[in-house]
């Protein structure tokens, strides 16, 4: 019988030799920096802050170059400037704060480029708030944002809770209301008028021949501007001697395409004989339209469907949808602009007087109506 193989040998284990996974580390404070260099932390400062440090020697050419070093060290560590006591003393936040209804909507996209073009050299930057359409929570992220202490503030629309109103009336730096033109403006304003704008739009289709014309927006208490938008289409249908009452609200704000389907299924229901109808926004129009291609309804032959708001979407569809263009970058950079003027008066321990900048729009008639 042959002797029994001697069992495998396992090889020997080793210690693991991977790196320890990296943590954060303390923040690296301006104390830091001074070490490392050899200075002071008054030397620091003074060259974080442009000023020529002259420590060590009086020629100017060996201070510039102390200050590269210093500047080289505090990109080496990672070295922020804590703006905190420079905002209290000199009551100069470098930050201007800005809320949206929507930060994944083109049109408020172009809005956010306009104003932070027009802020670009001025050394201000800017803090974005996304409200979702909700004045509730307009009023929350105000509340936080002016707790650090911004030095103007950008708000969507004219319309807000009273304690949002309050709050903005008592900031103590130049407000700016967009998208709109209220009647009651807090400050200033950079916008056009929604109402008028529809308006416009109705009187063109009136004036292409159709009379039965419906409306398809949001529950009008979930965004302010399409509340508008639906009241300039009843002004108008009245002034026209029309019936305004073919209104129909398929959600809350943003409408979108999915709406709009659901909605014009519910216009062809109640109101089989509508020519025209106008949605609060391209996406909800695109929407219709793609429905009335999936049941065979031609577009415009049997039913002209309008949109607002000038979308990439809308010229870009077969047929090109009728809209209503808004200059939205050009909204921001007017609204970067007034602000500039109010800051800089400001910091003068001066007002500007209110302004309302009124931004052009255009009624765009294509293939869809």
């Amino acid at each position: 019988m042959p002797p029994p193989k001697p069992a495998p040998r396992r090889p020997a284990t080793t210690a693991r030799t991977d790196p320890a996974p990296a943590t954060p580390s303390s923040r690296v404070t301006m104390a830091d920096i001074a070490a490392r260099v050899g200075v002071s932390k008054m030397t620091v400062s003074r060259a974080i802050n442009h000023e020529a440090s002259h420590e060590g020697s009086r020629r100017r050419g060996n201070s510039e170059a102390l200050r590269q070093r210093i500047l080289q060290a505090c990109q080496e560590m990672g070295y922020v400037l804590d703006q905190t006591a420079r905002t209290f003393s000199s009551k100069r936040s470098g930050f201007v704060a800005a809320l949206l209804p929507a930060l994944n909507n083109s049109n408020f996209s172009d809005t956010a480029h306009g104003l932070t073009a027009a802020l670009d050299r001025s050394g201000l930057q800017v803090l974005l708030g996304y409200t979702d359409y909700d004045i509730l929570s307009e009023e929350r992220l105000l509340r936080a944002m002016l707790s650090r202490r911004p030095e103007g503030v950008v708000v969507t629309g004219g319309t807000h809770t009273p304690a949002t109103r309050r709050l903005l009336m008592n900031a103590g730096v130049p407000v700016v209301e967009i998208w709109d033109l209220p009647v009651d403006p807090v400050e200033h304003s950079v916008g056009f008028s929604n109402a008028e704008a529809v308006a416009q739009l109705v009187r063109d289709l009136h004036a292409q021949g159709h009379q039965r014309i419906a409306f398809l927006g949001g529950v009008p208490e979930s965004d302010a501007r399409g509340a508008d938008r639906r009241r300039g289409f009843a002004m108008a249908m009245q002034a026209l001697g029309l019936d305004a009452s073919r209104q129909l609200s398929v959600g809350r704000a943003p409408v979108s395409m999915d709406h709009g389907a659901q909605g014009v299924v519910q216009m062809l229901a109640r109101w089989p004989d509508t020519q025209a109808l106008v949605c609060v926004s391209d996406h909800p129009a695109f929407g219709a339209m793609a429905e009335c291609q999936r049941r065979g309804i031609p577009v415009p032959g049997q039913l002209a469907i309008a949109g607002f708001g000038g979308f990439e979407v809308a010229a870009s569809c077969h047929p090109r949808l009728s809209t209503v263009e808004v200059d939205c970058f050009g909204i921001g950079r007017s609204a970067g602009d007034l602000l500039l003027r109010a800051i800089a008066a400001a910091r003068e321990g001066q007002r500007l007087a209110p302004e309302a900048i009124l931004i052009p729009y255009r009624v765009a008639l294509r293939g869809s109506t």
